[in-house]
């Protein structure tokens, strides 16, 4: 019998990572420069490893052999094959990341046999003034972008957000963007590791080395559809799911709890999976299956389970439900 499954956190120690992942998910002993911690993944090389339950120590990819569409959803594997379709990363950026775009379905199939790579970011916390990046803050077409790549005033055609927590970003496949310095944030994304740096401030190594850009791939992979406005604006409410995304990849949904909810999976064909950004909460599925989760965790909900009750604990919790649908 399947039930509600944790993993065991993928930690990368990153050169501009920062302080704020280990002392969020309550790992000890605290480790500096932890860029990013991979909650879900099933990108080669970093498969996520169960660590509770009778099926402990068990990989995100022996579960999608093993158990298929009871653990992903029919619709699911359909769309995406036997491949779990979703990305889920904590990041903790110290410094500015580089300037950057991901290329969509079919490019990314045509140059490297892979899924491109949408993503949305929810902010949980911010330094004071630090700041996003998502999309052109005008018009801009490929000559003008080669050009202002070469001349390093690219910055100048981006939209700076200042960010609070609570702020959410949708990234569709060919939006330029970049994480900037201050910003901690949930990530949800394609199961994809296709990235194209369009701009690194000119950054060097101990040796003098600029990192490699990719001017030219990322020239063929950008949409230059300018939007007066790239942030997702919602209305917060309490014990209510509010929207936050809803895409061919995944659907988002925003619980701030401070009573129990119950949610039904029965239509959705699909997993879910739930990411708790504060608090603790108990998740009961319809099979008794009981989880305690606390901040920083991520669950994943098998496609066969069809109702969840989520209880939080005193002081309520917050957490992200996402599924496919």
């Amino acid at each position: 019998m399947l039930y509600p499954f944790t993993f065991t956190p993928i930690l990368k120690k990153i050169i501009w990572g920062g302080a704020e992942i280990c002392a969020f998910k309550g790992i000890t002993p605290l480790q500096d420069g932890i860029g990013e911690s991979w909650e879900l993944s099933h990108v080669d090389d970093n498969y996520s490893i169960v660590d509770n339950g009778p099926l402990a120590g068990k990989s995100l990819d022996e579960l999608m052999r093993t158990y298929g569409k009871r653990l992903a959803g029919g619709k699911v594997m359909e769309q995406f094959g036997e491949r779990f379709p979703l990305l889920i990363k904590f990041i903790d950026a110290r410094d500015d990341l580089s300037i950057q775009v991901h290329p969509n379905d079919e490019l990314a199939k045509k140059r490297h046999h892979s899924f491109g790579k949408t993503e949305m970011w929810y902010v949980i916390k911010a330094a004071e003034g630090a700041a996003l990046y998502s999309g052109f803050s005008k018009q801009t077409d490929a000559d003008e972008y080669v050009k202002r790549v070469a001349n390093n005033t690219i910055m100048e055609t981006l939209q700076r957000y200042e960010v609070k927590p609570g702020d959410v970003f949708f990234l569709p496949a060919g939006r330029v963007h970049a994480i900037g310095a201050g910003c901690f944030i949930a990530e949800i994304q394609q199961t994809s590791h296709i990235t194209y740096r369009i701009y690194d401030y000119n950054r060097q190594d101990a040796n003098g080395n600029t990192r490699e850009l990719h001017t030219e791939w990322a020239k063929d992979a950008i949409d230059y559809t300018y939007c007066d406005d790239y942030r997702t604006h919602y209305k917060a409410c309490k014990n209510t799911p509010v929207p936050l995304a809803d895409c061919t990849y995944f659907t988002t949904r925003l619980l701030d709890i401070d009573t129990a909810v119950s949610r039904d999976l029965s239509s959705l064909d699909s997993f879910a999976v739930y990411i708790c950004m504060a608090g603790r909460a108990s998740i009961l599925d319809d099979k008794r299956n009981k989880l305690d989760i606390r901040q920083g965790q991520t669950v994943l909900i098998p496609a066969d389970t069809q109702l969840v009750t989520i209880q939080p604990a005193s002081g309520g919790a917050k957490l992200m439900e996402t599924f496919v649908g």
